[in-house]
């Protein structure tokens, strides 16, 4: 694999542009190819076997640009294809991301924690493991939020429709106090402002876009694959809804201040 071909960030939609944000920062000189399937988006609201089947085609797709490793910057395609992904290309370097209920557990043990995602990642097996490991750590409560990703999609980040959604969602479990939300989809960050205006500005946010940024910059030192390049790496916006107003979309939440 060449050092200086890019990064391939895959995202279900627009949402994986907040872990490429955390990419940039942390290796500013690499080369990125961002590509969101937003025509089929959502993915939370699909099955198992559509998130694998539409994951692995779009993979095919990063790597038919020479990308040289792979960041699966969704959730819900995380749970689905990333093992099978791992079978398939055991010499490339592939992560994903999974909600951060280990730093939000552990930040505060015995207090209460809300993980917001889709409907299909609080599903998975590989949630429902991650959740077993830290139930004795913290009151540990999920949340489904069918329709919240939508809301990023639309580039509507701080609505009075979306102000409304939150309150609504967020009153189902505020029977007792929410010491910490687990933002469980790449698309959330995006509103995180509106999320916390909602719940609280005392609530503590986790989320696992740092944390998967290091990773990849750890594989590809392993592996010897950072780029040469001294310069400032450039981005590249692939999207299955091809129109303009989707590259703008994409400058925007790449470039806009949370």
């Amino acid at each position: 694999m060449e050092k200086n071909a890019p990064i391939g960030v895959f995202d279900s939609g627009v949402g994986g542009i907040s872990v490429l944000r955390e990419l940039v920062k942390i290796m500013p000189n690499e080369d990125y190819l961002y590509l969101g399937d937003s025509i089929h988006a959502p993915y939370g609201t699909k099955s198992l076997e559509e998130v694998r089947s539409l994951t692995i085609d779009n993979i095919k797709k990063l790597l038919e640009q020479n990308a040289k490793s792979i960041v699966v910057a969704c959730n819900t395609a995380t749970s689905a294809a990333v093992a099978v992904l791992r079978q398939m290309y055991p010499e490339l370097p592939i992560v994903g991301i999974e909600p951060a209920i280990k730093p939000a557990a552990l930040d505060a043990p015995g207090s209460r924690v809300v993980v917001m995602a889709t409907p299909m990642t609080l599903r998975q097996e590989k949630f429902q493991k991650l959740l077993g490991r830290y139930k004795d750590q913290a009151e540990i409560v999920s949340l489904p939020c069918p329709g919240l990703m939508e809301f990023v999609e639309r580039g509507e980040l701080k609505s009075e429709a979306l102000e409304k959604y939150l309150t609504e969602l967020l009153w189902t479990v505020s029977d007792k106090q929410i010491d910490s939300i687990v933002l469980g989809c790449t698309h959330y960050p995006f509103v995180e402002k509106m999320i916390k205006k909602v719940a609280g500005e005392n609530v503590k946010i986790f989320y696992g876009g740092y944390g998967t940024a290091k990773e990849m910059q750890r594989r590809l030192k392993e592996a010897e694959l950072l780029t040469e390049r001294t310069g400032k790496g450039t981005v590249q916006f692939l999207n299955s809804r091809d129109t303009e107003e989707e590259r703008k979309l994409c400058e925007f939440l790449l470039h806009t201040e949370l």
